[in-house]
């Protein structure tokens, strides 16, 4: 048995998988405070669902998947360890004037953004290389000694060590690390070189600070929550989800923490893949996570979840660069939680405030005064007060409705029917944007892609999304409801290695890169044979970072194999550049030779079997909707719509809207003139109107 937990910013969800690839999913709210208390409450649900206690259902699992926002969150709200960082002489200003990108670059009264760590907790440190790792100035000992009894004084709880060059020659931060050990035993640090051993200072500085300001954190609520699963009664393993879209080891990310930075949604991609295969054969996806806080969209391109190494955590330029590679997901203030307000010219917004899990919204009656999309989809008729989460949770009806009348409604000069209906459309449009900004702009016509929707709040406008779009389809998983948690379990362990080697295409340096490859190999095998060590297979993907001469960015590209033997190997490469080039920038320049900066190796472990099927296992206690319900639609005003359960509807029976489909976790939207039909997958296709 294996269990998948998310914690989101209103809900915590829980995806058992059975012996026999049987799913079950659980809800339970996320309880910020304390989220080994959300997490230890799901499997309380599910215990309680399948008839057995807490400590039996956790003594079956052999392995538990862990996400969470901590990370992220605690980024966003300055609530990180007290982190000092070292520098090169005469470089302290790295992480203010980052890349030199500006959102206004002609407002030159715009102040620079606060860098991440501040002035104050910045030591300068004469030590210089060369860029061939020559040592020019040697590294002066006494004052490292002298910063780091300062730091000590200051009550520093992490350090961060970026020296120039160090990716080509770390003997400096190895020294500081041997002098961080011997004069401030106990707090930890993080080496630029060691983690991210890239050619561009500032995203190896940043990567750098963020990581060493999140190894308290994240390290005491790991060690919290494994020491309360374990007296809980599980014994199994313990993983948590990556920024990469596959696992590692739960202690293996208490030490490198920003691989949990924006962890969560890299999981709806992989999921989305494996639906969109299996109900509508399509390489093409859109794929959209839609929780109570955030609305998360993700693209997979001719079958492939596209990476990117330019994260930002916040506004880009404005934020603060995570320098790491992570699934590229686009994430709005946009979900079930999101507040509607309407300001002061008369014009309704939606988020990006959200009621989150406390207070939640008006209707959940815990304390709500603002309304938000889920109290609008009441207002509607959308969400059932007496069935939501499957009945475990009545909802206030009467309490929305009068939010809605006098907070949005009146300022708008509306009926509270069309007000609430107008906020749904607000979402919908912000929602639309998010996607084009992944999808239009990128040369990617959403026309030709499969719109797969997750989260608990997907089915309300999937449909609405899908039509605006113009996808030809929307696919809606069992497990949409808990599509993240879902993924994670159809992850693979992963790890990435990489190094820099410069070489040039019409000079190839034969031995160095070979050597270079040998040795990203041999750590790829020394992983497989190590935490992979169970896994059912194994993958070893090679990849290089690579540029036209002069360009200032390089670009990723695929290395067939694992080492270059001939000329014609390179030229392979080269075509390889050329192809990638015009694919992302519709121009190359065939004529012209390429500089390889950098080498990577990433590999796979698969944790899963592949061909086992998947199916969800609905609650026995789950209450029956009833057949019809009064619902607004803006094109076609109030109208009783049928209601159908979707765990009990005939597969390939085509139902017209409008109509209502309702599990225990979500309710689907289907629009006057869009069809949907339930295959055998399980999965509910639905074909939006014209």
């Amino acid at each position: 048995m294996k269990f998948a937990v998310d914690t989101g910013g209103t809900f915590t969800d829980l995806v058992v998988q059975g012996d026999n690839s049987d799913i079950r999913l659980y809800k339970s709210a996320t309880t910020p405070d304390d989220p080994a208390a959300g997490v230890l409450a799901t499997f309380e649900l599910a215990a309680r669902d399948i008839g057995i206690d807490r400590a039996e259902l956790l003594d079956r699992g052999d392995m538990f998947i862990y996400g969470t926002t901590r990370s992220t969150n605690a980024i966003v709200t300055g609530t990180t360890a007290k982190t000092a960082f070292l520098t090169t002489d005469g470089h302290p200003d790295i992480l203010v004037i980052r890349e030199g990108g500006k959102t206004e670059p002609f407002n030159f009264t715009m102040p620079y953004p606060k860098p991440y760590v501040p002035r104050s907790l910045t030591f300068e440190v004469p030590e210089r290389l060369a860029y061939d790792g020559a040592v020019v100035e040697p590294l002066d000992e006494m004052v490292v000694i002298a910063h780091i009894r300062t730091i000590e004084r200051m009550g520093v709880e992490a350090v961060a060590v970026c020296f120039l060059w160090s990716m080509v020659n770390p003997i400096h931060e190895l020294r500081v690390a041997q002098l961080l050990k011997e004069h401030l035993p106990g707090v930890p640090y993080t080496l630029s070189h060691v983690l991210n051993p890239s050619l561009r200072e500032y995203r190896r500085a940043s990567s750098a600070c963020i990581d060493a300001s999140l190894k308290p954190l994240l390290g005491a609520h790991l060690r919290d929550l494994e020491s309360r699963l374990r007296e809980a009664g599980f014994h199994g393993r313990v993983l948590m989800i990556t920024s990469q879209g596959g696992v590692m080891e739960a202690m293996d990310m208490a030490r490198t923490p920003i691989h949990s930075v924006n962890s969560g949604p890299a999981m709806a991609p992989v999921a989305g893949r494996f639906y969109a295969e299996a109900d509508a054969a399509s390489d093409t996806v859109v794929v959209t996570d839609t929780g109570g806080t955030t609305f998360d969209v993700s693209l997979v391109r001719k079958g492939r979840i596209p990476w990117t190494r330019e994260t930002w955590i916040g506004q880009p330029y404005l934020g603060d660069m995570t320098g790491f590679p992570s699934v590229d997901v686009k994430s709005i203030g946009a979900g079930g939680g999101s507040i509607a307000w309407v300001d002061e010219g008369g014009l309704l917004h939606v988020g990006p405030q959200s009621a989150g899990a406390v207070p939640g919204p008006v209707c959940y009656g815990q304390g709500g005064i603002e309304p938000t999309v889920t109290d609008a989809a009441v207002v509607v008729g959308y969400i059932d007060p007496g069935y939501f989460l499957g009945g475990a949770m009545a909802l206030d009806k009467e309490a929305v409705v009068n939010t809605i009348r006098t907070r949005v409604a009146e300022r708008l000069d509306l009926m509270v029917e069309e007000a609430a209906a107008a906020v749904l459309n607000v979402m919908s449009e912000n929602m639309v944007h998010a996607i084009e900004d992944i999808t239009v702009n990128q040369g990617i016509d959403p026309r030709n892609a499969v719109l797969v929707g997750g989260g608990g709040a997907a089915g309300l406008n999937a449909a609405a999304i899908a039509r605006r779009l113009g996808c030809r389809l929307a696919v809606i998983p069992d497990v949409a409801a808990a599509l993240s948690a879902a993924g994670a379990l159809m992850s693979d362990l992963r790890a990435e290695f990489s190094t820099t080697q410069f070489t040039t295409s019409d000079g190839f340096d034969f031995d160095s890169i070979n050597g270079v490859l040998q040795i990203l190999e041999g750590k790829c095998r020394e992983f497989i044979e190590g935490p992979g060590a169970d896994s059912k297979d194994q993958a070893i993907e090679f990849t290089a970072e690579a540029r036209y001469p002069h360009q200032i960015w390089e670009i990723e590209i695929p290395v067939r194999d694992s080492r270059f033997s001939t000329e014609a190997d390179v030229a392979e490469l080269v075509e390889t550049f050329h192809a990638t080039h015009d694919d992302m920038f519709a121009i190359s320049d065939p004529g012209s030779p390429i500089e390889i900066v950098s080498w990577r190796a990433n590999v796979r472990c698969g944790l899963r079997d592949r061909a086992a099927a998947w199916s969800v296992v609905e609650s026995d206690s789950a209450a029956s909707p009833p057949l019809s319900r009064r619902c607004y639609f803006s094109d076609i005003g109030t109208v009783d719509a049928p209601v159908l359960r979707l765990e009990s509807m005939a597969r390939n029976v085509v139902v017209e809207g409008p109509a209502l489909i309702e599990s225990s976790f979500t309710t689907l939207v289907i629009e006057p003139g869009a069809t949907a039909v339930r295959r055998a997958t399980g999965s509910l296709i639905i074909t939006p109107a014209s």
